[in-house]
């Protein structure tokens, strides 16, 4: 009875009180790990900035103080040169000026002598002293320069530097609180990545952005982009394996690249297309990605190695050269693969011919696409349909729409 249902009631809203507590502490749970992981990447990145800017400062010290080493050398050089060249004309007339001081003396000397000998004939002293004498010029003497006229060193030292070299260094590095650009968005392709990424520094002006890219198991980063586009598809990516990516950009007119941006992390589960090996009629790149019709005389329909094709992308096919053609050429895609048909121009397959003409299963369409020729790129945008009102558990009654374009 009536009675019976309240408990029943009570303990249903009990359980789904419950329920949603649980929900709603996981729901904190990752929004703290969230939080923590904000956290971690405000400290490591300040701590690494710090790091930087030790290294930074210390290696300028370093330099600024050999350059200023240098620079002292190259002076004392300077004032050891002048004081050598200057000197020695100095030096040889003192020389002189010694020489003749000497040459006096013994003048004097001998002199005395020859005067105390008084005037008797036996007296050659007195006559070879008058002789020698003669031949000494006791009036020349050698000049000495004046004070005024000889080198007094000094230094000039400007001031003024101090203050060009205290502007530069105050202006000096500066301290960015995020890089100028960053991930946008990671989209995955069969066998591949796109990877979009935009400014988030309005006063940044960016001329190239550098893309790279790593396994997250690999210790370092390659660069897989550099150009002035702000998206770019990475290929020969291994399905369901992390990837990490960052981007950076150089300013205008700049030679060095700005900080990098957060790594973001993506992967594909969309394994590359590849065509079929073994296919007698086509010879196939190292990637099976290409495929060359060769001169074998066997025909049929070249299909993908596996159905690696879903609803909603996009199936661009790109024909590189064109040999001579057949009517029965066409590329397309199909439902299943069916062996025995020479062409896509079948049921349960949509195909365009080389002409440009469409078919679907079998039939050929009124609408004309240009002819394939070399270079161009045909694309398949395939959308699901659902055809009346089909409830959930009936699974529904899809068709699939094809817009193929050139």
């Amino acid at each position: 009875g009536g009675d019976e249902l309240e408990p029943e009631l009570l303990l249903q809203e009990a359980r789904e009180n419950v329920e949603a507590a649980q929900s709603y502490r996981r729901e904190l749970g990752h929004r703290l790990q969230g939080l923590r992981e904000a956290q971690r990447q405000i400290k490591e990145s300040a701590s690494q900035t710090r790091d930087v800017l030790r290294q930074h400062f210390n290696d300028l010290k370093g330099t600024l103080g050999k350059l200023l080493d240098e620079r002292l050398v190259t002076l004392l050089q300077e004032v050891d040169t002048i004081e050598q060249e200057t000197i020695k004309p100095l030096d040889d007339c003192q020389k002189l000026i010694e020489h003749g001081v000497t040459t006096a003396e013994d003048l004097v000397r001998e002199g005395e002598v020859a005067i105390l000998g008084g005037l008797g004939e036996q007296n050659e002293k007195l006559w070879s002293f008058t002789k020698k004498a003669a031949h000494i010029q006791l009036d020349s003497l050698p000049e000495v320069p004046l004070l005024v006229d000889v080198p007094c060193l000094s230094a000039q030292l400007d001031d003024s530097i101090l203050n060009i070299v205290k502007d530069h260094i105050f202006k000096h590095g500066t301290v960015a609180s995020r890089p100028p650009v960053q991930i946008e968005e990671l989209i995955e392709k069969p066998g591949g990545i796109i990877v979009r990424w935009c400014k988030v520094d309005d006063d940044f002006t960016a001329q190239d952005y550098r893309l790279q890219f790593r396994k997250c198991t690999s210790n370092h980063f390659e660069d897989v982009y550099v150009g002035s586009e702000t998206e770019f598809i990475v290929l020969h990516i291994d399905p369901n394996v992390d990837y990490q990516f960052r981007v950076c950009a150089r300013g205008d007119g700049r030679q060095e690249w700005s900080p990098w941006s957060v790594p973001q992390t993506g992967h594909s589960t969309l394994v590359p297309h590849e065509w079929t090996t073994g296919f007698e009629g086509y010879s196939l790149s190292s990637r099976r990605n290409i495929a060359l019709r060769n001169d074998s005389e066997s025909s049929g329909v070249l299909y993908s190695s596996a159905p690696t094709y879903f609803c909603g992308q996009t199936l661009t096919f790109r024909v590189e050269t064109v040999g001579q053609p057949d009517r029965r050429d066409s590329i397309g895609v199909c439902a299943e693969k069916q062996n025995g048909w020479d062409s896509l121009q079948r049921d349960q397959a949509v195909c365009v011919s080389t002409n440009g003409a469409v078919f679907v299963n079998g039939k050929e369409m009124t609408n004309q696409l240009p002819a394939v020729t070399s270079g161009s790129t045909v694309t398949f945008d395939i959308e699901a349909v659902t055809l009346g009102t089909a409830s959930a558990n009936e699974g529904g009654n899809f068709k699939l729409r094809e817009k193929p374009f050139i």
